[in-house]
């Protein structure tokens, strides 16, 4: 048995003088869009469709840390060699 599609939300929300809207309680909780949550506004064809977002934690590397990765994925000078010659061999 198909599971019936509910009905498309629509309301008709201002825009302040900051650019801003709010988002009706009812569309928010339909969609999962919590306080402090984050939304994708998309211009499609002259159309903004806003659309929940998923927002993950970004770990952030030092210099220090990037250049011991560097180091350690070094190539040697027989590696290197190695390599260049497999290329010219093809």
């Amino acid at each position: 048995m198909p599971i019936p599609r509910r009905a498309s939300l629509r309301e008709v929300l201002t825009v302040s003088s900051r650019g801003q809207i709010t988002l009706p309680a009812e569309m928010r909780r339909h969609m999962g869009i919590e306080p402090g949550g984050a939304v994708i506004v998309e211009d499609c064809g002259g159309e903004l469709r806003l659309k929940p977002a998923a927002v993950l934690e970004v770990e952030l590397y030092s210099d220090v840390d990037i250049a011991e990765w560097d180091q350690a994925d070094a190539l040697s000078g027989q590696e290197r060699q190695q390599i260049l010659e497999r290329l010219k061999a093809h």
